[in-house]
């Protein structure tokens, strides 16, 4: 990776580079959330689901962010949901009426998705469906499910956020969890103006977090199951808009991986700021990214832990910037994450004007 570590800082080329708008539409998560909230009202989706406790909660899980958001909101719900939460490529064999399907898809001739919904709605499930508006998925469920239609124009591999609100206004009507989805969206806002690309890069948090992962391996490690979940979108979006292909773990499951886990302490020394960023090897040295959603008594005690051994570690935990709900820091963190897979994206080349003049 060859960083122009300039161009962070140049408002005028950073916007010129991004010739596909990515920044921009990125931004625009809070409007994700208000128009899908905005729909899920117009359809009275909360009166319909309102058909007292579930059997069973299914979350489908298809290519894309379908699948970063569903374990995100699976991970959100555990382990307090008072029903069985499972999480599947497909429509269980055992689906009945007693049942709620929820799951988003970009890909409308996703035929496999097709059939399967076709087999729940066929058995008496409720279907709550985040996906566009024509093509065999949104036939499949036609008079039958909840079809969430996108509004807000993005590139599919930027619809996290309406994933994840599809699945937050399904579980708040369901009574299984509590979001605001205003302050939500208003999170969401203030996070992307607080990163915008004029902002200098000492105080862009999305900025300054491209600049520390920037040709180091990034190892994404989660002090909560919830941290972990969005650990993992992080790693989809950085592998997505910067080639960067990211280490993801639990910090306890870390632990059991010596080697690794003895290069991140050693990562996190004080070093020569003159030394080869590279190992002798010639291999990027990991950065230790320690994501922290939860707060308690349990998740702080293990954050303790960890910055005892990572001296100097990076830590992203939003409670330390707003209080709101986890539903919420959780989105917000996810945001930064993807905000700065774009700005290192953007200052490598791999996207934007830059990477359509390679060979």
């Amino acid at each position: 990776m060859v960083l122009d570590d300039t161009l962070l800082d140049d408002p005028a080329r950073l916007a010129e580079a991004d010739s596909a708008g990515l920044l921009r539409a990125t931004a625009m998560a809070g409007a994700q959330v208000r128009a899908t909230t905005e729909l899920a009202a117009e359809l009275e989706l909360a009166d319909r689901l309102d058909v007292g406790r579930p059997r069973a909660l299914v979350l489908l899980v298809r290519p894309g962010v379908s699948r970063t958001a569903t374990q995100l909101l699976a991970a959100l719900l555990s382990p307090a949901c008072p029903v069985p939460v499972v999480v599947s490529d497909t429509v269980p064999g055992w689906i009945g009426t007693l049942d709620v399907v929820v799951g988003h898809t970009d890909d409308p001739g996703d035929r496999e998705l097709a059939a399967s919904l076709e087999r729940a709605v066929r058995y008496g499930a409720t279907v709550v469906l985040s996906a566009p508006p024509e093509g065999p998925v949104a036939a499949s469920i036609a008079g039958k499910g909840i079809l969430l239609t996108p509004r807000i124009p993005v590139p599919a591999e930027l619809t996290f956020p309406r994933a994840l609100t599809a699945g937050l206004l399904a579980a708040n009507a369901l009574g299984l969890l509590v979001a605001n989805l205003v302050d939500l969206a208003d999170r969401l806002d203030a996070e992307a103006e607080k990163n915008h690309l004029a902002h200098e890069s000492f105080v862009n948090p999305a900025k300054a977090l491209a600049l520390r992962v920037a040709e180091h391996t990034p190892l994404l490690w989660g002090l909560d199951p919830v941290a972990r979940a969005v650990a993992a979108h992080g790693a989809h979006a950085f592998a997505m808009h910067a080639a960067v292909v990211c280490d993801v773990s639990d910090y306890r499951q870390a632990l059991t991986r010596p080697v690794l886990h003895r290069a991140a302490v050693g990562s996190t020394t004080e070093r020569d700021i003159f030394a080869d960023p590279t190992d002798p090897a010639g291999l990027p040295q990991p950065r230790v990214l320690l994501l922290s959603v939860r707060s308690g008594p349990g998740p702080d005690a293990l954050r303790h832990e960890a910055e005892d051994l990572l001296t100097g570690v990076d830590v992203l935990a939003p409670a330390e910037e707003f209080e709101s709900d986890e539903p919420t820091r959780a989105a917000v963190l996810a945001l930064r994450l993807e905000l700065a897979s774009v700005f290192l994206g953007l200052a490598a080349g791999s996207i934007g004007a830059a990477a359509g003049t390679r060979p």
